[in-house]
């Protein structure tokens, strides 16, 4: 009789323990075709199996074999195992037969809507089973070995989804009866942890002549980072693994190699943020970056030019991993280009958000560092040319995190270059911000080897000075006398008074006139008289009335902080607002004037706007009854009458006059109008200041780039026109200042278009209602489309 091939018999013998277990109800018959089946998986010395019959029936009968148990979890045959029974033959048959069949089987089962809930609770308990007892691994290292017959692609990716979407598909079943095992943060480390024991077993495996294939393992990390980083288990191992052994660097090179593009990116990422130092990432990822263009757009562009939300950490692991190795430093000098036009682009200062641009210039500052001496030599012109580009871009923006950081990374840079010798130095807040910029300059190798001087209390100038000896003895008796111990053995000592709080008697006397001040100013080189006249100069201008208002305004205005005197900025700010409200006419002429001249800085055209707000702020305060005003505040008053053809002699029935015609109106608003000192020169204040905007000077062109101070004036005029309510020019002040405005109420910077929404604002509360009414009937209409094209977003946003 011809023998039967291994396919027929293993076929017939499983079709006929089928059948038995369908139509039997015997216990001995039951567990006989219970071990039939399962000595197909048994490859021990005492198996009757052959390899070919265990392979046919792994091949084609498993799978069929696991779905008919499923199917028949509740039949009778099975009640009549003990529970050590259905624990080694029924549970053997999932836990001894191939991984990949089984997990599939098993989500399969699980994931279907239709079944019963004795049966998922039973499916549930097998799989933990058989993530419990590293079946997991088993599934890895069979793949590694090599390709099965039936290893299609459609079958690989339905095993890759089962295996890494294990915790969603049991989530999606279970609810909140899912097992703890199934969560993320239980089942990826897990996952992670089989990983290594693969990757163990695969080095083991090349060092003993084997060959081994990591495209399986490859493509389940890649699809596992895209669920969830693993890499918080994996990188500490891989990094300790890879510090003295090659071919655990070479087994992670390949690793990384095969996995596919789709996913190189959360691998990338994820191992990025889990290591450390650079070199760890350098041990681990070798010169992928060379090799894969999707890994090199990733690291050299993707993670610092398109995302902002890592730390400076990442950022220095990432560029330091560049400057590893020979080969990839040629990257890092493209990535240094990159950063530069980024951080110099006007546009990208000015629409793109504040974090990025933060982030670009930690970038920059942490490439610049890690440049050679020769590689800063041959880039230092386009260095060059980005600072000053850069710095421009930054200080024309009116946002002050913003100057801050062109500042601080201006003089990173020009710190780093040292051309021909010279700093920049800016004066700036440091906070928080501006530390972290201006160490990333700093190496930490310095740092850690830097030598620590036994003399930190001493000053500067006095370390590395050899201490007096005559200064010995009066060191010890000062130490004699904390201890209670008495030097001199006398007992007539005469205790010592408590000097600290004594102040030293100056020797100059502070000035008593302003023109002793404006000598001062001008032609004294003592630090303390010109101390003294700054901090008296308030008080005699208040006091006394000025004939040289104008000069002392001139000096005040082109004085510098030559002795770094204390609240400098403030005392002079104050000076001028003195001289602006006692002598507001020529004051406030000469400095209109002055805004539109040319060689000033910025810094002092933004000091004459912010002069005459406080000046107009003071001014407009309400005169009362007790404190009439000062005897300048009358010649001020005088001099400029309500109306030409007024005797001065009566001013206050003038403004008597004038509240009466003016309450009736303002009782819709409910509030009472008072005299005050502006109304009179709020004309002075305001229209100075729009008689040249239009003409570019060669160093200030409002128009054009110079945001910052454009923006600035329209809110001043906006204070302005805010503070003259019920003052006789307000019809004429709000409809210039509407006219002004309305030019550049689209304006590219958003600081200048919030300064028209507050003039606007400004001139509708400020006008009376017959005037707008009259006077501003088109503009109305218009104004009102506007508005509602910012509200609705059709136009720019505010």
């Amino acid at each position: 009789m011809q023998s039967l091939t291994p396919d027929v018999e293993v076929r017939l013998s499983v079709g006929q323990c089928v059948r038995t277990l369908t139509t039997s109800k015997e216990k001995e018959e039951v567990t006989k075709t219970l071990h039939t089946l399962t000595s197909y998986l048994d490859d021990g010395p005492q198996s009757t199996i052959t390899s070919a019959q265990r392979a046919e029936f792994s091949r084609a009968h498993y799978t069929r074999t696991l779905q008919f148990l499923i199917s028949n979890i509740n039949a009778d045959w099975l009640q009549l195992l003990t529970v050590a029974q259905c624990t080694e033959l029924w549970d053997g048959l999932f836990l001894r037969g191939p991984p990949d069949q089984t997990l599939l089987v098993l989500m399969d089962g699980i994931s279907s809507a239709s079944t019963p809930v004795f049966r998922l609770d039973r499916l549930v308990s097998i799989l933990e089973r058989f993530l419990q007892s590293g079946r997991l691994t088993v599934l890895l290292w069979s793949r590694c070995q090599g390709k099965g017959p039936s290893d299609s692609p459609q079958l690989r990716e339905t095993l890759l989804g089962r295996l890494v979407a294990l915790p969603d598909l049991t989530a999606n079943q279970l609810h909140h009866h899912n097992k703890t095992l199934f969560l993320p943060q239980q089942y990826y480390p897990l996952l992670a942890r089989d990983m290594l024991t693969v990757l163990e077993r695969t080095c083991q495996a090349l060092r003993d002549g084997n060959d081994c294939s990591l495209t399986f393992v490859a493509q389940a990390l890649g699809k596992a980072c895209v669920q969830g980083h693993i890499f918080g288990v994996l990188a500490p191992r891989l990094s300790s693994c890879t510090r003295s052994d090659m071919v655990w660097q070479r087994v992670c090179w390949k690793l990384l190699e095969n996995v596919p593009e789709r996913w190189l990116e959360s691998v990338l990422t994820g191992m990025v943020q889990a290591v450390n130092r650079p070199d760890a990432l350098s041990r681990i990822m070798g010169n992928l970056v060379l090799k894969s263009k999707k890994a090199q757009f990733v690291i050299t562009h993707k993670l610092l030019l398109l995302q902002y939300k890592y730390e400076t950490r990442v950022l220095s692991i990432l560029l330091g991993y560049l400057a590893q190795d020979r080969e990839r430093r040629p990257l890092l000098i493209q990535v240094l280009r990159s950063l530069c036009q980024a951080w110099a682009n006007p546009s990208a200062v000015r629409h793109t958000p504040l974090e990025q641009q933060l982030y670009v210039s930690r970038a920059l500052l942490l490439c610049v560092g890690l440049l050679s001496d020769a590689e800063l030599q041959e880039l230092r012109s386009e260095l060059l040319q980005c600072m000053l580009g850069g710095m421009q871009s930054h200080l024309d923006s009116s946002v002050v995190r913003v100057r801050r950081m062109g500042m601080v990374v201006g003089e990173c840079l020009s710190s780093r270059m040292d051309v021909n010798g010279a700093k920049l130095k800016f004066e700036y807040e440091h906070d928080e911000e501006t530390k972290e910029l201006l160490s990333l300059m700093t190496p930490l190798s310095e740092e850690e080897t830097e030598p620590l001087d036994d003399r930190l209390d001493l000053p500067q100038d006095v370390k590395g000075q050899t201490v007096p000896s005559q200064a010995v003895p009066s060191q010890a008796a000062s130490m004699a006398q904390k201890s209670g111990a008495d030097p001199d053995s006398d007992d007539d000592e005469l205790t010592p008074y408590d000097m600290s709080a004594d102040q030293e008697m100056s020797q100059a006397a502070p000035p008593r006139y302003l023109r002793d001040c404006l000598e001062a100013f001008l032609s004294s080189e003592d630090p303390v008289r010109v101390d003294l006249s700054l901090r008296a100069i308030e008080g005699l201008v208040r006091k006394n009335t000025s004939t040289v208002s104008v000069e002392l305004s001139k000096v005040l205005l082109h004085m510098e902080d030559r002795y770094n005197t204390v609240g400098f900025l403030r005392l002079r700010q104050a000076a001028m607002v003195a001289l602006t409200v006692t002598d507001s006419v020529p004051v406030t002429e000469y400095l209109a004037t002055e805004f539109y001249s040319m060689n000033y800085s910025i810094r002092q055209r933004l000091d004459i706007l912010e002069v005459l707000i406080m000046s107009a702020q003071e001014l407009s305060q309400p005169i009362t009854d007790k404190g009439g005003p000062s005897k300048a505040i009358q010649r001020v008053t005088m001099d400029t009458p309500l109306y030409p053809g007024d005797d001065p002699i009566h001013w206050r029935q003038v403004v008597e006059r004038r509240i009466q015609s003016k309450t009736k109106r303002l009782s819709k608003v409910g509030s009472k109008p008072t005299p005050n000192r502006y109304a009179p020169v709020a004309g002075h204040f305001f229209f100075p200041l729009l008689r040249n905007y239009d003409r570019p000077q060669v160093t200030f062109d409002l128009l054009g780039g110079d945001h910052l101070v454009l923006g600035r004036l329209i809110h001043t005029l906006g204070l302005l026109m805010h503070l003259a309510v019920n003052a006789p020019v307000a019809t004429q002040m709000g409809r210039a200042l509407l006219d002004f405005v309305w030019a550049v109420r689209y304006h590219v910077d958003q600081m200048v278009r919030r300064g028209v929404l507050f003039a606007v604002c400004s001139v509708f509360l400020s006008m009376p209602s017959q005037s707008l009414l009259v006077e501003l009937s088109d503009q109305l209409f218009e104004t009102r489309a506007w508005l509602a094209g910012e509200n609705t977003g059709q136009g720019r946003a505010i």
